[in-house]
């Protein structure tokens, strides 16, 4: 009776064990969670990323207001009767 017991109180452990602190335990369950939460949000930051992205690109083949706001804020472009003037910050 006593060997029985033994054993399993022995089988006990061994289950608390693997549950508690194994690979599978609930530490490295909520650890998974945790970073499948974030690689989520993640997601959603480069899905709303994109989407600017693709209404970039929409913009910049259809409308000629985008490229003429771009070539002039990238390229410091003007019009002839525009005069250009540069701040330079000291």
């Amino acid at each position: 009776m006593r060997l029985l017991t033994f054993v399993l109180v022995m089988l006990l452990a061994a289950v608390q064990f693997q549950l508690w602190v194994g690979e599978d335990s609930l530490a490295g369950v909520y650890r998974l969670q945790q970073a499948t939460e974030r690689q989520r949000q993640e997601n959603v930051e480069l899905r709303q990323r994109n989407q600017r992205l693709a209404a970039e690109v929409k913009d910049l083949k259809t409308g000629l207001a985008a490229v003429e706001e771009r070539a002039r804020r990238e390229l410091g472009m003007v019009h002839e009767d525009e005069t250009y003037y540069q701040i330079v910050d000291r």
